[in-house]
């Protein structure tokens, strides 16, 4: 199929969209796979075939979550701040979106040892998700240390702009938080400059606002890499107008 005769559509009747990641890396373990086969349908944030729906019906969290907040991961990676906040925060529903299937199956691991009953996940593009999350229904977001396409011409296809930002801003409530870890000075850059133009404000008084991580962070695998090669971690915290 030529570029030109690219669908419209998938199959499930979500808009097609190009996706610079990975959706897959090396092969996965005997127990990782026994992990998706048996416990990724039950963590779905919606009901059996939510993501086939060519209708795109918007998902009911109340039915799925009852009354609690939702928060939402954006690139869970290996899933270790997700767990992290499933455990402080017994009383959140947090929904983890990524496409990296390895990384899904490492999620789904900890979620067994840990035990934690609060977490969905979402093996797949976020833009999806925002596609049936229904409006202001987000009350924290996080966004942890996300490709930063370094290269000039590849900054288009960062997180951090109006095709992410737009749907984002949408499926957050008025008050949610926004929060955005990163250490590439540049991505903090481009940060500052898009997200408040989607209707966020950057909160922050003091170079420690943006300088000390957060009082219920844990650092992950990626930010101790960072570490390791002499890099500087930012957080940024937004709030929605």
């Amino acid at each position: 199929m030529s570029k030109d005769d690219k669908p419209a559509t998938h199959a499930s009747g979500a808009p097609w969209r190009n996706f610079y990641g990975r959706f897959k890396g090396k092969a996965l373990k005997p127990s990782q796979q026994r992990y998706l086969d048996e416990d990724l349908a039950a963590l779905s944030p919606g009901p059996v075939g939510w993501d086939e729906n060519p209708d795109r019906t918007p998902l009911d969290l109340d039915a799925r979550f009852g009354d609690r907040d939702v928060w939402l991961e954006i690139g869970f990676g290996g899933g270790e701040h997700l767990i992290h906040q499933a455990q402080a925060h017994p009383g959140v529903a947090i929904i983890g979106a990524e496409p990296f299937i390895n990384g899904v199956a490492m999620l789904l691991g900890k979620i067994r040892r840990a035990g934690v009953e609060n977490l969905s996940v979402h093996p797949g593009d976020v833009r999806d998700l925002f596609d049936v999350l229904p409006r202001a229904s987000i009350s924290r977001a996080f966004l942890l240390y996300p490709d930063p396409w370094p290269k000039k011409r590849h900054h288009r296809r960062r997180f951090v702009t109006p095709e992410h930002l737009e749907p984002l801003a949408r499926v957050m409530k008025p008050g949610a938080i926004l929060r955005v870890a990163t250490d590439i000075p540049d991505y903090v850059r481009q940060t500052l400059e898009e997200v408040p133009r989607q209707g966020f404000d950057w909160l922050a008084e003091r170079p420690s606002d943006w300088r000390a991580p957060w009082d219920d962070w844990i650092s992950t695998r990626y930010e101790k890499k960072a570490l390791r090669e002499g890099r500087v971690p930012h957080y940024l915290t937004f709030r929605r107008q």
